[in-house]
Parts: structure tokens; sequence; C-alpha cells
């Protein structure tokens, strides 16, 4: 919990304990952590240079924690202060940036990366630098990194980035397959299968993107795709996919998976459809069909992955196309 203001695990376990003993001698300490004595002064030592715990002046060879708020709270200053600084030069650096290379070259438009770690590390940062969405298509045959592995994707779901995750099915019948599969559906994230998928690709935010390059060279390299026309393509290439792959979920239990073929609107869905093309707004179908707004929204947005458009227009076009309302 502390860790984020510079303690290691050692030295939150000393204060909290030296917090809740209100003071302690350095062999009492070690007794209670388990530790030897000279650990045990190593970590009160480093917890006095943070300003987190002092001998006390009034029994000698006794230590006493400082206030915890008054001291995490000048530790929590100081780093949101460092990180202010930390901003200010990735603002400076990138407006720098931005004005050596207002027309990027073609170079610039594309990044080899060569090495298993370099690529690893690459396909980790696309992750965390993401805000909004993550694509993916996922093949039975991980190089680099495995869905196991892949610690940057907890991360970022768990800020609200959204996935979007198409996967082989070859992927199923990994040894960890249905344990990864379950963990990122428990996350929120949208999974769909397919026999095969062309090649392995991750796109953050349609802004970046990183495909591998072929598998017969010596080591593991991979393409970054800067904001471009191939990065447009690799973004329909993902589409294309994600549209005609199966949409998955648990089965009974969380024992199995099992792939579900997206079936038609139901009669509720054919309402929203008739008073959104009505001009009603969202709120509006939701207080007149008694539904919470969530809701409407959320069979909306079905619909429009069942039809493969993005916008609710296209969406009205094909509802009349395929008869689900009224001309």
């Amino acid at each position: 919990m502390l860790g984020a203001i510079g303690l290691d695990e050692v030295q939150e376990t000393a204060y909290r304990t030296l917090v809740s003993l209100g003071a302690a001698d350095v062999g009492d300490l070690a007794h209670r952590l388990g530790f030897g004595e000279v650990d045990a002064e190593r970590a009160l030592r480093r917890l006095e240079n943070h300003g987190l715990a002092a001998q006390s002046s009034a029994r000698p060879g006794r230590w006493v924690a400082a206030p915890p708020g008054v001291a995490l709270g000048a530790l929590l200053t100081q780093q949101r202060h460092e990180l202010e600084q930390a901003e200010l030069a990735a603002a400076l650096l990138s407006e720098e940036y931005r004005a050596q290379a207002a027309e990027p070259a073609v170079h610039d438009l594309v990044e080899v990366v060569t090495g298993a770690g370099a690529v690893a590390q690459r396909f980790l940062q696309l992750q965390l630098g993401a805000t909004e969405e993550v694509c993916a298509l996922v093949t039975g045959r991980p190089v680099v990194v495995a869905g196991n592995d892949n610690d940057a994707e907890v991360q970022a779901a768990g800020r609200g980035v959204s996935y979007r995750v198409v996967v082989e099915r070859e992927v199923l019948f990994q040894p960890t397959g249905l344990v990864d599969l379950s963990a990122a559906l428990g996350r929120s994230e949208q999974v769909r299968v397919v026999d095969r998928v062309p090649t392995k690709l991750v796109i953050a935010d349609r802004s970046l993107a990183m495909v591998p390059l072929t598998s017969r060279m010596a080591e593991p390299a991979a393409l970054v795709v800067h904001a471009s026309g191939l990065l447009e393509s690799l973004t329909g290439l993902f589409e294309a996919v994600w549209r005609d792959a199966l949409p998955l979920r648990l089965g009974e239990g969380g024992v199995g998976v099992e792939e579900v073929a997206s079936s038609g609107p139901d009669g509720t869905d054919l309402e929203i459809l008739s008073l959104l093309l009505a001009g009603l707004t969202d709120a509006s179908v939701a207080k007149q069909l008694d539904l919470g707004l969530r809701t409407v929204q959320r069979r909306v947005k079905r619909l429009m992955e069942l039809t493969g458009v993005t916008t609710r227009l296209q969406l009205g076009w094909h509802a009349y196309e395929r008869g689900w309302v009224a001309r």
C-alpha cells in the first residue's frame, strides 16, 4: 500500500507494527516481525531517513513512530511534486519532439523493434500508454509474452481501458487458456473466437499498433506502426476479424467456455429501436419502457455490434433493411 511513497514491504510492516505499539525497542520489534535484530534495526534506520520513526529521547533504546497524518502527508506531497515535475518534463519533451518532426518522415511512422526483451517491453508499454481502448488479435502460439504474463493488461483494464480481443480457437485448449480468458471476462473485457487470426496484432487507441515480423528471423522482432495509412489498414483488418468472430462467455459454474452466435433482437430491442427512430433520447426511452438508462445503452451497443456498424445512423438503416422496424 505504501510502496508508492518509497517504502518496501519490510519497511511498511515495521512502520505499521510501530504505529500499533506506539513505541518499541529493537528486540521487541524484531520478535514481533519475525526478523533478526540486525534486519529490524536496518528497517528502523530507513524509516528514520523517511521521517517515519525516531529514537525516543525520554527512553533510550526505544523507537517511536511519527504521526502518520504528518509524516505520510509530507511524503505524499513530495511525491506529487516529483510527479508534477515529471509531467512538465514530458510535456516539454513532447513539444520539442513535435517541433522537430512536424512533418514526420516515412521512416518515423514505422519503428522496428528487435529482440525478445525489447519486443516484450514495447508490447507492455503500448497497453500501459492506452487511455481508451486496446484491440488485439491473439494466436495460439505466444512467442514473447504469454497471456498470464501480461500484467499491463490487468493494470490498463483496472483503470478503465476497454479491451476487445479475438483469440484463435487453439488458445482455449492451452494449459492456462481457460484461466486467462476467465480472468479477462471477469475484467469486463470483450472476447471473441475464430478458427484462425491472420496475424498477431495489438492496437492502442487507434493511434499506435504493433505487429510481429516473420518468425523465420533469428530473434523475435516487431513493427510499431504510428498514425498512417498502414495503421488504418491494420485497424480495418481487426474490425473485419472482430465482426466475423463468435462472442465468448463462461459456461455454468465457470467450468468451461461456450461460444454463442449473436442472436437477433428481442421484443424489448425492437421497442427501443422504434422509439429511438421516433426521435426519443436514451433517457426518454428508458423512462417510457421502465428500463435503466444503462440497460438501454447496452442493448443499443449490442445491436450495433450485431449489425457490424459504428454509428446509430447506420444502425437505423440496417434495422429497416432487416425488417426489424416498420417502414
